[in-house]
């Protein structure tokens, strides 16, 4: 018997301190090397686009591995190439936390253009409200004060 899933995971989270140090130029180099930390775990990248002060992936995790396993591995490795290669020059690393929200595989080409779109959407919308817009989307309590 073999297994099969469709574990589907739209993940944000956001630099240090929420500061803008991921410059236009070198995010491509950035995601080039955060797809090969998703490829090493034997999972699928649909998708990934950041702004300034943060990151969003769609993508599919391996059953094997866990998402807070998943997302720790890229969080570190890309910290460390990032700072290694310095490519962005002011990068404090990431934020400690994250948000992961599952998705239905019927959702994944409107989350794909979402994703896509992000330069688009932040001109109308702060990083801080996006967050909170999904966290409450998705039904998950928090609290306010750790997300400022």
């Amino acid at each position: 018997m073999s297994t099969y899933t469709q574990l589907l995971y739209h993940i944000v989270f956001s630099t240090k301190n929420r500061e803008k140090t991921l410059n236009k130029n070198n995010r491509e180099e950035m995601f080039k090397y955060i797809w090969g930390t998703i490829n090493n775990h034997n999972s699928h990248l649909y998708r990934i686009n950041a702004e300034s002060d943060h990151l969003h992936i769609l993508t599919h995790i391996h059953p094997t591995i866990s998402l807070s396993d998943f997302v720790k591995s890229i969080k570190v490795s890309s910290s460390k190439w990032i700072k290694e290669k310095g490519i962005f020059s002011i990068f404090n690393g990431w934020q400690d936390g994250y948000g992961a929200f599952t998705c239905s595989i019927n959702e994944k080409d409107i989350i794909v253009k979402y994703i896509v779109n992000q330069e688009e959407h932040h001109k109308k919308e702060s990083f801080q409200d996006e967050y909170i817009r999904l966290l409450k989307e998705a039904g998950i309590n928090f609290k306010i004060e750790y997300l400022e």
